[in-house]
């Protein structure tokens, strides 16, 4: 068990010194409070107020079933929803709950223990005090915080956001002589719970994941990937059937780990998750948070033994970075070592990078659909190995204009290009199967594994067919990286290296035909005037030549004669470009007609981007 061993690793390693993001103390979890209600020292009410949902995320303590909790009456030790602590919620209340008796008993009871435990504290008494007096309810109607209906005097079907006020999670404050106590930041009240569970808890048998004794569990924790999550990474409820026949007698028998063990490494993995997390800014200029390594079901979690700087696996060298204009390979090859060492001059030769993958089919179960260590040193070696190889020269927006950049490729970016439909001015394609894309293109990335074939085919056959597109910069993005990993796959199959630029001493027929292409293209378009936008010639028949090169070529440079006829100055430049490639290619090799294979494409980019070079492409879409 190899990847817990490394999560239990992080979680003794980070307590206490993380920043920024916090490691989940254990028995303790997280859920979204809609209530704060603040006492004093005395148990005496002072307010309540609403959260915002930016701060509606609450640590509080959990035991083994109340963490687990799906059904059934199983109070959490101290925040909880007003049903488990308000004693008096039967009078504004309807429905089946409206009886929350057994519910509050509960819930007043097991507060009552640890108050009453060598490791209680104030803050807990206060609380204790206040809520046995089961004024919660009538204090939160009086602070304007619950909304009754005026002829039945019960809660109405107000809701935030998805959450029914009957339903609402409270959380407290205790204002004390010693200052203002937030119960769910404060470490003492966590160690507090901590102490007073772990006595609770028997010594049961051996954890098979440290060889150590102690209590343990069959309840796992949930809210792995998120707060709302409910799948569990293990899980060992189905008793039967076919579930130990022949095997087991029990669960404990075919996993056995400790309470402690499995706190630790879950509350690593939340974590490891959580620091992923950032912010954008959407249309609207609000904030909104995000996990750039969420696809759809997938979560990918990437760390290091020393827990610092790790590149990221999905995304192409320069990502979203447009201040800059990376067009040379020197700079390039510059910027890749940069990045991918984050400031480091060399590597601890013990450290090791995990890869894992979480994935869940279900809303209750969660696997891993990938796991993988490497030493660092390998790690970014075939990191560098992908970027090197999948560099390719493209276009980008950059500061109101089209620059030339060098960058390599993105997961999503490969994706979208394999089997994305035009959405607008993007390519966007089903999560599914980007998800499944990216896992299937990953080992290519960290194991530097070689690229699948009928990725590059896939790739070429779109690239083909241009008319597909209404976007014209769909499709340029489209055979910028069908070039890309045309080059990774002559470097990965040992076929031979491709070149950034155009080589003059390329005499490959596929290379040619498609050089001929770009100049096809290129020369009608400069004819057109400035704001005219149509589909040259040579695009309409692209798909057709690519299949029948010799026959579909007569077709275009017929249909051509007339934009060249009509600048003289067009045939003149045109038409030496046109005898420098033809001179490269023997009459057999012209007049072969059979299909190119996927390097008509590189010489198609190359070429074009030799006649672009110096000038301004003024028929661009933006």
């Amino acid at each position: 068990m190899g990847w817990t061993n490394e999560l239990y690793k992080v979680y003794e390693r980070a307590v206490g010194t993380e920043k920024g993001k916090s490691l989940l103390p254990i028995s303790h979890s997280t859920a979204q409070a809609q209530i704060e209600v603040t006492v004093d020292e005395d148990g005496e009410f002072i307010s309540a107020s609403v959260i915002s949902k930016e701060n509606a995320t609450t640590i509080i303590p959990v035991t083994e079933d109340s963490a687990a909790r799906s059904s059934g009456i199983t109070p959490m030790p101290l925040a909880d929803k007003l049903v488990y602590i308000a004693g008096d919620y039967g009078n504004y209340v309807e429905g089946k709950r409206a009886d929350n008796t057994e519910y509050f008993g509960a819930y007043i009871k097991q507060l009552s223990e640890w108050c009453e435990s060598e490791y209680s504290s104030a803050a807990i008494k206060a609380i204790y005090t206040y809520l046995s007096k089961k004024e919660l309810m009538k204090d939160l109607i009086n602070s304007n915080v619950l909304e009754l209906d005026e002829n039945s005097r019960k809660l109405t079907k107000k809701k935030m956001g998805t959450v029914s006020q009957e339903e609402y999670f409270v959380r407290f404050i205790v204002n004390g002589k010693e200052g203002v106590c937030c119960t769910w930041n404060d470490e003492n009240i966590h160690r507090s719970f901590i102490s007073y569970y772990n006595e609770k808890l028997e010594c049961s048998g051996l954890c098979y994941a440290d060889g150590s004794t102690g209590s343990i569990t069959s309840k796992h924790p949930a809210k792995i990937r998120n707060s709302g999550d409910k799948s569990k990474l293990i899980s060992a409820n189905d008793t039967s059937n076919f579930t130990y026949r022949g095997r087991f007698t029990n669960a404990n028998e075919a996993v056995s780990v400790s309470y402690e063990f499995s706190q630790k490494m879950h509350n690593a993995l939340k974590w490891l998750i959580e620091r992923e997390r950032k912010t954008k800014t959407d249309k609207n200029g609000k904030e909104i948070a995000y996990n750039p390594m969420v696809f759809d079901s997938l979560t990918l979690v990437v760390w290091n033994s020393a827990l610092d700087f790790v590149p990221d696996i999905t995304e192409s060298l320069l990502g979203d970075i447009e201040e800059e204009e990376y067009s040379s390979k020197p700079v390039f090859a510059e910027m890749l070592h940069k990045k991918l060492m984050g400031g480091k001059s060399e590597f601890d030769p013990d450290s090791k990078v995990m890869v894992m993958g979480l994935d869940s089919a279900t809303t209750g179960r969660l696997s891993i659909s990938m796991y993988t260590e490497l030493a660092e040193s390998r790690f970014v070696e075939n990191l560098e190995f992908w970027h090197s190889s999948t560099a390719w020269a493209r276009k980008r927006y950059i500061k109101n204009k089209y620059e030339s950049i060098t960058d390599s490729c993105s997961l999503p970016q490969i994706t979208n290009c394999l089997y994305g439909t035009e959405q607008g001015a993007f390519l966007e394609c089903d999560k599914k199967v980007l998800r499944d894309t990216i896992l299937r293109l990953l080992p290519c990335v960290t194991e530097r594994r070689k690229l699948p074939r009928d990725i590059v085919q896939t790739l070429y056959n779109r690239a083909s067919n241009p008319l597909a597109f209404s976007n014209e910069h769909n499709h340029r993005m489209i055979v910028e990286n069908t070039c890309a990993l045309i080059r990774k796959e002559y470097s990965d199959y040992e076929k031979g290296e491709i070149k950034m630029a155009f080589d003059p001493n390329c005499t490959d027929r596929s290379y040619l035909f498609g050089c001929l292409l770009a100049i096809a293209d290129k020369a009608e378009r400069d004819t057109y005037e400035k704001d005219e936008k149509r589909i040259t010639n040579a695009r309409r028949f692209w798909n057709a030549f690519s299949s029948r090169p010799y026959q579909t070529w007569q077709i275009i440079e017929e249909r051509l004669e007339p934009y060249l006829e009509k600048e003289t100055w067009v045939m003149t430049k045109y038409t030496k470009h046109f005898n420098e490639i033809m001179s490269k290619m023997s009459p057999e090799d012209f007049a072969d007609n059979s299909k190119l294979s996927p390097l008509y494409l590189i010489g198609f980019h190359h070429y074009n981007a030799l006649l672009w070079n110096g000038s301004e492409d003024k028929n661009e879409e933006e």
